[in-house]
């Protein structure tokens, strides 16, 4: 899947535009990479698509510990969108990782998480899509 795959494949998810979902797909993959561990964001920038891997890089080793309450306002500020727009977004965003990865990686990425991240990561739902 390359770049452009990638991000059609979250704008069609969301029911964003194509702007709205790069925009989105970048901020999410900052976020993410800020709230896990730096090697496992090392990781998962190898397995994306050639220009979203600088967005997967965290600053630190250490990842910041935060909800997801913070993490969709994160996400909403890079991106430019309301927080609702943004939580369908991120939630796009780790359905397209989780398609897009394998099982193993991408369980390597959500097992970081906290379980109230569950609501955007889920590892087993199938596909649905949202309604703008």
């Amino acid at each position: 899947m390359n770049d452009n795959e990638f991000v059609a494949l979250v704008a069609t998810r969301s029911g964003m535009s194509s702007e709205q979902a790069t925009a989105v797909t970048r901020a999410t993959l900052t976020t993410l990479a800020e709230r896990i561990d730096g090697g496992e964001a090392r990781d998962l920038a190898d397995h994306l698509p050639g220009d979203l891997r600088a967005y997967a890089f965290g600053g630190s080793e250490t990842a910041e510990r935060f909800g997801l309450d913070v993490f969709v306002a994160r996400v909403s500020g890079r991106a430019d969108l309301a927080p609702d727009r943004a939580r369908d977004g991120v939630t796009a965003v780790f359905d397209v990782l989780r398609d897009a990865l394998d099982p193993t990686d991408y369980e390597q990425v959500v097992t970081q998480l906290p379980a109230e991240y569950g609501d955007v990561a889920d590892q087993t739902a199938p596909f649905v899509r949202r309604q703008a």
